[in-house]
């Protein structure tokens, strides 16, 4: 069993006919030592979306969106529609005061946009013969809008009623969105970020005007993220990192990640094959508010939003670039963990190629001071030419990311993943397969309870 976890296809027809498989005890600090295998899709799963406490979403090349439970790992819906890859899927939650209902807005190349009911996986609306494929969704749920972006912006009602819309000036169009205060919209195209606003007439007509464009990117912006309400981020193909005031849309802090390391740290990292180029590429941002998390090529790299510094970092996490991360608190994974006294303990899920990794480290949350790591934050002037390489043994108190446990099962790259807490993690990947990851000692528990229940109700005990 375990050798058809780690890549083997000899035991593969037994393990078919059990959906939960453990990993066993080799690994003591990685809680997910049991996982279920989810089948269904035929193609490439690259979008996993959550759609309340116990149900998932999962969409990709197959054209296919799959409605899971996660709890059971039992397949709920299977929406159909599309004739080609999904580029995009976002949950979309309406209020009428009294309830509120959750459905599904899907993208395809098919240059259709879809509204699913995930409870019946009836379409509800859908939306043909689009100039262009959408390449990104925002749901703007305070003004019961909806926004795709491709080669042009539109704005859409609930009713999937087009209210607006604007042609772009770049080649490649919109790759990402995010909402900002005021009304206003952040779309990454290309090397600049368009600010859009919103405006509401007097015969309550909506449109939309570009008010302001930010070229301060060297290279191809990759991510785009809220840090916080007054806060974002963005991250660009050659490693540059830069914090924006969401108000005024100034720069507030730029970090060029890019240092030489000794041989020896070197040596120290993970690799699962030989040694490849440095790739410098801010593949994903993802952020709790108070830290960033940036996947930077095949590492990752932890940045203080209070210092504008990286705190903590792994150059060579992965054999490949990290295509995903999340910022997950202890309480995320596991109950009952001991705070350890004046610190903050946070832990890392990335992925690459075959497996993700969960890693882990402690920095103290009450010594850092601004300007402890100075000679890590680089101002403007330097952006032109980019910094001089720094080696990491030369930055005071920073801190190496350690690897806490290593979860194989997919035969082919992690696309993302959704967590759903103590209830466990979902993972898509390239080999058209989902897993539902769990904490094996509480599924354990669990099955106990259940089983004395039902022994108890039978009379047996």
């Amino acid at each position: 069993m375990l050798r058809w976890i780690l890549g083997g296809r000899e035991a593969q027809g037994s393990a078919e006919k059990s959906s939960v498989l453990c990993i066993g005890e080799e690994q003591p600090k990685n809680w997910f030592t049991e996982l279920q295998v989810l089948k269904g899709h035929f193609d490439i799963v690259r979008f996993l979306v959550q759609i309340d406490d116990f149900r998932c979403a999962s969409a990709g090349d197959d054209g296919l969106v799959l409605v899971w439970n996660v709890e059971t790992g039992e397949r709920l819906q299977e929406l159909r529609g599309h004739s080609q890859q999904i580029t995009a899927i976002t949950t979309f939650t309406c209020n009428n005061g009294l309830t509120s209902h959750t459905s599904l807005i899907t993208a395809s190349s098919d240059r259709s946009l879809s509204l699913w009911d995930p409870d019946t996986g009836n379409r509800v609306q859908t939306i043909s013969d689009l100039q262009s494929p959408v390449k990104c969704l925002l749901v703007l749920e305070r003004l019961c809008v909806w926004v795709s972006g491709g080669e042009e912006l539109c704005v859409w009602n609930k009713d999937f009623q087009l209210q607006c819309h604007r042609q772009n000036h770049s080649d490649t169009g919109i790759t990402a969105l995010i909402e900002l205060p005021k009304n206003c919209i952040a779309a990454a195209m290309d090397k600049e970020i368009v600010i859009y606003r919103l405006t509401y007439s007097t015969d309550s007509s909506l449109s939309v005007a570009e008010i302001r464009s930010l070229s301060d990117h060297q290279d191809r912006i990759r991510a785009l993220i809220n840090v916080s309400d007054g806060l974002f981020a963005s991250g660009s193909h050659a490693g540059e990192l830069i914090l924006w005031d969401a108000i005024d849309w100034n720069i507030l802090a730029y970090e060029h990640i890019l240092w030489e390391e000794s041989q020896a740290c070197t040596q120290a990292e993970i690799r699962l094959s030989a040694p490849k180029p440095s790739e410098m590429s801010i593949q994903h941002l993802t952020t709790n508010g108070t830290l960033i998390l940036a996947a930077v090529g095949s590492g990752l790299y932890v940045y203080s939003v209070l210092t504008k510094t990286v705190v903590a970092y792994r150059k060579v996490a992965h054999d490949s670039n990290v295509l995903h991360s999340m910022l997950l608190s202890d309480r995320e994974l596991i109950k009952n963990i001991l705070f350890i006294s004046n610190t903050l303990t946070f832990y890392i899920v990335s992925f690459n190629l075959f497996s993700f990794f969960i890693i882990n480290t402690i920095c103290s949350s009450l010594s850092i001071t601004p300007g402890l790591f100075g000679m890590w934050t680089f101002g403007r002037s330097n952006k032109q030419t980019g910094p001089p390489s720094k080696k990491a043994t030369d930055v005071p108190n920073i801190r190496t990311l350690e690897l806490t446990g290593d979860l194989i099962g997919h035969s082919g790259a992690v696309q993302m993943f959704v967590s759903f807490g103590e209830n466990g993690l979902v993972t898509c990947s390239t080999d058209h397969l989902l897993i539902l990851w769990k904490n094996g000692e509480r599924q354990s528990h669990l099955r106990s309870l259940a089983l004395f229940q039902k022994l108890e109700e039978n009379g047996r005990l």
